[in-house]
């Protein structure tokens, strides 16, 4: 049993320079190509989720944007509306007066026209009276002169 344990020894000594250059290699590889290798990695991770970010705020923003652009063009759909109404009121208003002012002169003029018929009508009826009047003292004139023959 010695004997394996020297031989034991022996092979542990001998890896001695085998385990300091693994130890060595180790640290050495972390230190050149696993850190920075890590901080790459890390850089280009920030970089993803920066842009991913920025992104989600620029779609956020045009949202946003997208929801202001859409309550003034309803606003601005409102006041046309709104202004149209108006415009067609006063229109309808307008109409609504010129047609009473024509009414009106209508009116007016077929009372004067009734009024002008009536003294037609009444000048007519007195000169037909006055006509008869007349002719029947003509037709009274000649009977009586006919009897008078």
């Amino acid at each position: 049993m010695d004997a394996t344990l020297q031989a034991l020894g022996g092979i542990l000594l001998r890896s001695v320079p085998t385990i300091v250059l693994v130890i060595f290699l180790h640290f050495y590889l972390k230190r050149m190509f696993f850190q920075p290798l890590e901080k790459l990695l890390g850089e280009r991770r920030d970089a993803t989720t920066g842009a991913q970010e920025a992104a989600q705020a620029a779609l956020e923003a045009a949202r946003r944007k997208q929801a202001e652009y859409e309550e003034a063009l309803r606003q601005t759909r409102a006041v046309l509306f709104r202004d149209h109404e108006e415009r067609r009121k006063s229109l309808l208003d307008d109409q609504t007066q010129r047609l009473a002012e024509a009414r009106d002169a209508a009116r007016k003029t077929v009372a004067q026209a009734k009024e002008d018929l009536a003294k037609d009508a009444a000048g007519a009826k007195q000169e037909l009276t006055s006509a008869a009047q007349s002719l029947a003292a003509s037709i009274t004139e000649g009977i009586l002169a006919g009897r008078a023959n």
